[in-house]
């Protein structure tokens, strides 16, 4: 992006800069940092077109048709489709901003890859993670504690943790969850599941392997995920995408000179928001400005993890 109307300090022709070139390289790297916000735990079906912190989204969600008998006398009774107003607000704006000393030279791949821009990236990451995370697990239904502190074995710890897991598994299918569940633990609690046998061995269940968005392996039906920003006092979360939507923007991309350095500036405002939403049969929202609590679709535990 050329800097128009270009400073009266600046070289017209040192300044050129393509901003899309720059988003998607940042998109690239930081995608596979999120775990919380990643496609494995959220759906982005109301995106829609984001400009600025505050703007709000209107969701209208389903609410389940009901059921009835038939016989040729009463026939059918017709019902009309009802819905219930959600407002998804975009509430957070985080920025990145850094120098790079001569734009002509620093091409886009090579600026991101400067170890301080990479720094960036990922806090960037972890502010959203932490944000989605801490949205998700204020809705999400409590289990009781698991108290593996009296256990004296990391494979005992790991196999109560696991044996939790299948808790929630039960848990979501009594509320009929649909298939393509996921559960986040936190770093410790991964350091003892590692040592259960089915998790360490994930094929016994289920598909085993290790990609990005933090994810550990596949088994009894959940994506296993890790990751250090788990809400307060939540171990364990387990649910489905579709009880969460997240919104996402980076926008604003600029590259301009700073007057007094020769330098340039590149910056860019990522801007977010995020909402547990109801599910059509499940717990409707009091005001379509509240997230719906105690959500059928996800699931929380905390652990106990000494005496």
């Amino acid at each position: 992006m050329a800097i128009t109307p270009i400073p009266e300090y600046a070289h017209a022709g040192t300044h050129a800069f393509v901003p899309t070139e720059w988003s998607s390289e940042l998109l690239a790297q930081f995608d596979p940092l999120l775990v919380w916000a990643s496609p494995l735990v959220v759906n982005t079906d109301y995106e829609g077109d984001i400009t600025a912190q505050g703007d709000r989204m209107v969701v209208n969600g389903l609410i389940r048709p009901n059921v009835g008998k038939y016989n040729d006398v009463a026939g059918m009774t017709i019902e009309d489709l009802k819905t219930v107003e959600q407002y998804v607000d975009i509430t957070e704006a985080d920025y990145v901003a850094f120098y790079v000393r001569n734009i002509e030279t620093v091409q886009v791949a090579g600026a991101l890859a400067a170890p301080a821009t990479l720094e960036s990236i990922r806090a960037l990451a972890a502010s959203t993670d932490t944000f989605v995370g801490a949205t998700i697990a204020a809705s999400a239904s409590s289990l009781p504690q698991v108290n593996v502190s009296g256990l004296t074995t990391s494979v005992a710890k790991g196999e109560a943790l696991l044996e939790a897991i299948f808790d929630m598994m039960e848990k979501l299918d009594g509320s009929d969850v649909p298939p393509g569940r996921y559960v986040v633990v936190s770093p410790t609690a991964k350091r003892y599941l590692m040592r259960a046998p089915d998790v360490a061995n994930a094929a016994a269940l289920g598909e085993a392997g290790a990609t990005a968005n933090g994810v550990v392996a596949h088994l009894a039906g959940f994506t296993l995920l890790s990751t250090t920003a788990m809400p307060t006092g939540v171990d364990i979360l387990a649910g489905h995408k579709a009880f969460t939507t997240y919104a996402s923007q980076f926008t604003d991309f600029r590259s301009q000179p700073v007057e007094k350095y020769r330098r340039d500036q590149i910056d860019a405002l990522h801007l977010y928001g995020a909402r547990v939403l109801s599910f059509p049969g499940g717990k409707q929202p009091t005001a379509p400005n509240v997230a719906v609590k105690d959500s059928e679709g996800l699931v929380k535990a905390a652990v106990k993890w000494t005496a």
